[in-house]
């Protein structure tokens, strides 16, 4: 098996994955001892990372209107109860210094007329303080970085790209016990078409969310839940993964998101009678047309807004279509000029999928899943429980967003936690002692051999891989069937607002659907860039990480933020997270922990069990 040494392997090459290694790179840049080497590895070309479809902006705080304590206190009230106050405080006071920091690498953030940043309101937020590039905010912002790594990445480098290599797993030992550490991951080279260990001390899990699990969703096909999928199976539990945001503002059938920005510029949601109906739903008072005011209408919190929706929606208030009831967005006010400045984006798409220029009449949108508060249990700096393991971005739940992630305060967090994140890698690899690419790899591509790590590492990495590619050429189940019937599933009974009987039905499904999983058909047995292949794999993440929120939901008997019960529609007197472990058996667990009480996993309301007969080993997992 072919194997390559780093300093840290950051899996990942979107915003968060390339803050990570930048902040490698950066102290490879201050450091005059050998230069730590980070291999970033990414299953697509960076650019095509779903970072690049964020449109609104990143909150940060700037003028003499805002402060610091007004953006943590905003935080905490869309939260819920469930932010983590650490958390708030390390992003936020870090917040407006990343983005000035992209300023500097050339991000052109837009101007007021006197030159200053531009801010604009977003949806929860009291003060205005998103910064944005029009409405194209994560396309410019992943060139930024994206364009500032190649400064690290030549043959020379300690930034060594491994663009389109698929990470099937991470090699941990002992995992899920109290030695667990991690020792590199296993990556599939889609060009070669042979497997490769990257050994290293240190990773960092940037893999996005896995909101692309439900049927109708923003997020690109690429978001499938890897490095959740990944972290659960090495023994790090997934905290509230039933916390699942749908945006107020997709467009029906694609999903395909309408940004909040258009709300913050001044639009307006109507009902099939040309009313404003939000403030019949508790976000009024209603507000004039064109001014909105923070925290109000159109601008509360997008799980509040969604609920409008629904509600709206079973009182017969919405448009029928083929893909469910819609709403009106009305931009027509703003004026071509207005939006042409500040919504192109915005523009472009609803002509283009929705068949409507926005100048002219109202789009059609229904909320759409969209965001994953939960994720990969991490601290603020993104550490996880398995020494030298870190996560960041969507993937991890660093206690930031709590139940309900106000808009722009993910963007932000890539950058931050990122960084910190990446910082923290490379000071774990250098206490560690590690040798990392010294008198070995040159660059991606450059093997080393296998005597480079330790034998018993490259064994269990093999073992891996041969488990992953012995799925060509076998099974019966048609990866698409299953595909389709979890997101129908998930729709129908996991949506905006939920019950016992739907949860029920959702889990026995997805139970059902990874023990078909088990016998899934690949039929492509070619070894190179192996679509087939590759996507089958990406559903067996998507289903364990599927498994593990239908438990958490079933598990939570309250209402709080994004989840809604109608069976519990009143919030418990403590907040509690979920952490949903894997036990050795297979079966999924879950547990309640106070809010605060850190890895003290014993405290609370005692262990939820959700069993299943699917196993946890290789042949079942993925």
């Amino acid at each position: 098996m072919r194997v390559e040494r780093a300093d840290v392997v950051v899996v990942g090459g979107g915003g968060a994955g390339l803050s990570a290694a930048l902040a490698v790179a950066e102290a490879a840049a201050r450091d005059d001892r050998r230069a730590p080497v980070v291999a970033l590895v990414s299953k697509v070309y960076p650019m095509r990372s779903h970072t690049v479809a964020a449109e609104g902006g990143a909150a940060g705080v700037v003028g003499d209107d805002d402060s610091l304590e007004q953006h943590v206190a905003d935080t905490l009230a869309g939260g819920a109860g469930l932010c983590e106050e650490d958390a708030v405080r390390f992003v936020v006071e870090r917040a407006a210094g990343e983005l000035y920091r992209l300023e500097r690498w050339g991000l052109p953030w837009s101007r007021t007329d006197e030159g200053d940043v531009a801010v604009r309101r977003f949806g929860g937020m009291s003060r205005a303080r998103t910064w944005f590039a029009a409405d194209k905010t994560g396309f410019h912002l992943l060139h930024t970085l994206f364009q500032t790594s190649l400064r690290y990445s030549g043959a020379d480098g300690p930034v060594r790209r491994y663009d389109e290599h698929h990470v099937l797993d991470l090699v941990v030992d002992d995992p899920g016990g109290p030695e667990a550490r991690v020792r590199g991951v296993v990556v599939h080279d889609q060009h070669r078409g042979e497997p490769l260990l990257l050994e290293a001390p240190a990773v960092v899990l940037a893999t996005g969310g896995s909101a692309r699990a439900w049927g109708t969703s923003t997020n690109a096909g690429i978001c499938t839940g890897d490095g959740t999928a990944m972290a659960l199976r090495s023994g790090v539990p997934l905290r509230d993964m039933e916390f699942l945001q749908f945006h107020p503002t997709g467009l029906p059938g694609s999903g395909i998101l309408l940004t909040e920005a258009a709300r913050g510029e001044g639009g307006v949601l109507l009902d099939a009678e040309g009313r404003r109906y939000l403030a019949d739903y508790g976000l009024g008072p209603e507000t004039p047309v064109g001014s909105p005011v923070p925290r109000t209408m159109e601008l509360g919190p997008r799980d509040r807004l969604s609920q409008a929706f629904w509600h709206a929606d079973r009182d017969g208030r919405t448009i029928p279509t083929p893909d469910g009831g819609v709403v009106l967005l009305d931009l027509r006010h703003l004026g071509k000029e207005r939006l042409a400045e500040r919504l192109p984006l915005v523009s472009s798409l609803a002509k283009q999928f929705a068949g409507v220029d926005p100048a002219a009449e109202p789009v059609p949108v229904r909320p759409t899943a969209h965001y994953t508060m939960g994720g990969i249990r991490t601290d603020a700096r993104g550490a996880t429980g398995v020494a030298g393991l870190f996560a960041a971005g969507e993937c991890a739940s660093t206690g930031l967003h709590g139940a309900n992630r106000l808009g722009s305060n993910s963007l932000v967090e890539t950058l931050v936690v990122g960084r910190a994140a990446g910082e923290a890698a490379v000071a774990w690899a250098r206490a560690a002692g590690h040798h990392g690419a010294d008198g070995g790899a040159a660059g991606a591509g450059a093997g080393v051999g296998p005597a480079s790590a330790e034998g018993a590492v490259v064994d269990r990495a093999a073992e891996i891989a041969d488990g992953y590619l012995a799925m060509r050429g076998r099974g019966t189940e048609p990866p698409a069937a299953i595909r389709a019937e979890l997101g129908r599933v998930l729709d129908a009974d996991a949506g905006i607002y939920r019950d016992a009987d739907g949860l029920r039905r959702a889990l026995a499904t997805v139970e059902d659907l990874r023990a078909r999983y088990a016998d899934v058909r690949v039929a492509d047995t070619s070894a190179v860039l192996n679509t087939d292949w590759a996507t089958t794999v990406e559903l067996g993440a998507t289903l364990l990480v599927a498994h593990a929120t239908m438990a958490a939901a079933l598990a939570r008997e309250e209402s709080r933020g994004a989840h809604q019960r109608l069976d519990f529609p009143e919030p418990d007197p403590v907040a509690r997270h979920s952490e949903a472990r894997l036990a050795p058996d297979g079966t999924l667990e879950v547990e309640h922990v106070p809010v605060g009480a850190e890895h003290e996993v014993a405290v609370g309301k005692g262990s939820t069990t959700t069993g299943t007969s699917f196993s946890a080993t290789r042949g079942g997992d993925a």
